[in-house]
């Protein structure tokens, strides 16, 4: 069970991840189309941030629990 959990997790992570790296491109590249727009993909990246740490936060967990 604890490697599924783990597959899980980790794709989990990894999609997370590259929808924020995604909104990043898009910050860096200037592709904002203005500052709403802006300030829309940086809580988009703030909240993928937060759901990232409660994942790991959650896997860490689990490892204790094994």
């Amino acid at each position: 069970m604890a490697i599924v959990t783990d597959n899980v997790l980790d794709y989990l992570r990894s999609k997370i991840r590259t929808l924020m790296n995604d909104c990043a491109d898009h910050i860096a590249t200037g592709s904002a189309a203005d500052w709403a727009d802006y300030r829309y993909l940086v809580g988009i990246i703030e909240g993928l941030a937060k759901a990232e740490r409660e994942l790991l936060d959650l896997n860490e967990k689990l490892k204790e629990q094994d």
